[in-house]
């Protein structure tokens, strides 16, 4: 089939009638990163299912598929990813009317994902993808394989026909990347806990709370639940996007075409084997808390380092030690203990100050870091500097010595 598709009756949310729609090739300017592709004609794009007319480009917008789904399983029988976090299922276009295309491309339904994101300098992403996007009935490879085969390839705005000078696969870290950072910020464990909603061997809940629970972190808008035998097992978010799923806006809407197969009462919530009963979290925002650390105590195990300036998290370090704010993927960090002080390392390497920033990489000699609580300390100081607040694919350097901006370095364990 072709890459630019000759596309037909498309629900449009607004006139409940079908049109046909015909993409036309829009450039890509790319930068530097693996999941940034900046459309240079996104400009004042549309919302996805509210045209009212044709539109031409399905580069900046996204058609047929225009509801996008980020998906979400609680996986018990088999256990997957970690006791207190939800996990990808992944991300869907649907026509806008509960109706959806499957399997666009046989041409693109790629059997390499690992090699591809590897090859394309997304280590991160594979390696957060290892806990957070797996199968509770195969191996992960096989599970990514059928999501960007069946979905992926459906979306309009990763079609080839979009890019300049296209290069086969670049448009898969894409999709991965962004459907990983949807996930980031729908922290469905969180916001459920928040609201006494907790794992549990004996207590049920109500639709109705655990509805009002995440639509009170989306403005209001409900999502689908997905419950079997009476457990809640799946978590549908839906969005449109104003421009493309690359780097287009996302804003949450309500749920399409899909009725919950939840009841209305006595749900349950089955605890992840390994885990316990917990107390509810006061977590409410989209980012997960710091672990806990008590003043002094060496780091261990592995987590993210994530950057605090005027007390909010602004982005996360990567894995050569950059700071970067542009939506990619945290680096997870490796801390190993010795005594009062600690070593990290990344996929890059061993982490140390090395001519006063902080850097990672395969001939850097481990340094010794110390904690004060949840935030990095170096040479006694917790405080670290930058130039200035990165945006969109720049990485900025991290100092020990006085820059222009100051900034802390809090420690988020997995």
């Amino acid at each position: 089939m072709p890459s630019i598709r000759s596309l037909s009756g498309v629900a449009l949310s607004a006139l409940g009638s079908a049109q046909s729609v015909l993409g036309m090739k829009s450039p890509l300017a790319r930068q530097a990163g693996y999941d940034i592709a900046v459309s240079a004609t996104c400009t004042n794009s549309q919302l996805s299912c509210h045209n009212t007319s044709a539109v031409e480009d399905l580069c900046c917008f996204n058609s047929p598929g225009g509801a996008l789904l980020q998906t979400q399983f609680w996986d018990t029988n088999p256990v997957t990813g970690p006791v207190d976090s939800w996990t990808i299922h992944g991300l869907w276009p649907d026509n806008c009317d509960g109706t959806y295309d499957a399997s666009c491309d046989d041409a693109r339904a790629y059997t390499n994902i690992t090699a591809i994101l590897n090859a394309s300098d997304a280590t991160d992403l594979v390696d957060y993808m290892q806990t957070y996007w797996v199968s509770d009935s195969g191996t992960a490879e096989s599970f990514w394989e059928h999501e960007w085969g069946k979905h992926g390839t459906c979306i309009s705005t990763l079609d080839p026909d979009c890019y300049t000078d296209y290069q086969p696969t670049e448009e898969v870290p894409q999709f991965f990347n962004r459907t990983v950072n949807l996930f980031k910020s729908l922290p469905t464990y969180e916001w459920l806990s928040a609201a006494g909603i907790v794992p549990s061997s004996s207590a049920t809940y109500t639709t109705a709370q655990i509805q009002s629970a995440l639509s009170a972190n989306r403005d209001g808008h409900q999502v689908y639940l997905g419950c079997q035998s009476g457990a809640l097992n799946e978590v549908w978010y839906f969005f449109n996007v104003e421009g493309s799923v690359q780097t287009g806006t996302f804003e949450p809407s309500d749920l399409v075409g899909s009725k919950s197969t939840c009841p209305s009462t006595g749900i349950k919530y089955p605890l992840k084997a390994g885990g316990s009963n917990p107390a509810p979290t006061t977590t409410s925002t989209g980012t997960s808390a710091p672990t806990p650390t008590s003043s002094g105590a060496p780091f261990s195990g592995s987590g993210f380092l994530n950057v605090v300036t005027g007390g909010s998290q602004t982005g996360c370090l990567i894995s050569a030690a950059k700071w970067y704010t542009g939506g990619g993927t945290c680096a997870t960090f490796s801390a190993a203990s010795s005594g009062d002080t600690f070593t990290l390392s990344s996929s890059k390497g061993p982490c140390a100050i090395v001519s006063g920033a902080l850097t990672c990489g395969a001939t850097v000699s481990s340094g010794e870091f110390a904690a004060d609580g949840t935030s990095l300390s170096y040479g006694g100081e917790a405080a670290f500097y930058a130039d200035s607040v990165p945006s969109g694919s720049t990485q900025a350097t991290v100092y020990t010595a006085s820059h222009a901006t100051s900034l802390t370095l809090e420690w988020q364990g997995k």
